[in-house]
């Protein structure tokens, strides 16, 4: 299990840029090929930005050419949750850090085999440690 993080939306607003907030806290997404992980090819662990929760390996990410970044599978069956999403008029599985409840994108069924999941996450939504 993760300890939780709950915070006030104010400190939220204190720790995290106005742009991670919006993702992180009010469900955003950032704009494809906009991201600063998107083609981030170096060898580490990706965090949580709002409270550095691993979340994801480099040695799981992959090129899925949806302009964000894309990942096999989480670091860690307790590092992620997944939730139901209805928004705008479809039905999608919501990623979210099992920690701090910060959304982090999406979850497909059309990644590569043989898990055949895509992990879809938003780079505002990350902070990268480079492995040594």
């Amino acid at each position: 299990m993760v300890d939780r993080i709950v915070k006030s939306e104010q400190e939220w607003k204190k720790i995290l840029s106005a742009e991670q907030f919006e993702v992180l806290r009010l469900k955003g997404t950032e704009k494809p090929f906009s991201g600063e992980y998107v083609d981030n090819k170096k060898d580490g662990i990706y965090l949580c930005a709002g409270c550095s929760n691993p979340l994801f390996s480099s040695d799981d990410k992959f090129d899925s050419g949806s302009g964000w970044p894309s990942f096999t599978r989480a670091v860690s069956k307790d590092s992620v949750e997944k939730r139901e999403d209805l928004s705008f008029g479809m039905v999608r599985v919501e990623v979210v850090c099992a920690r701090c409840g910060g959304h982090l994108g999406h979850v497909f069924t059309d990644g590569p085999k043989p898990g055949g999941l895509r992990y879809c996450i938003n780079s505002l939504s990350l902070s990268f440690t480079e492995n040594e």
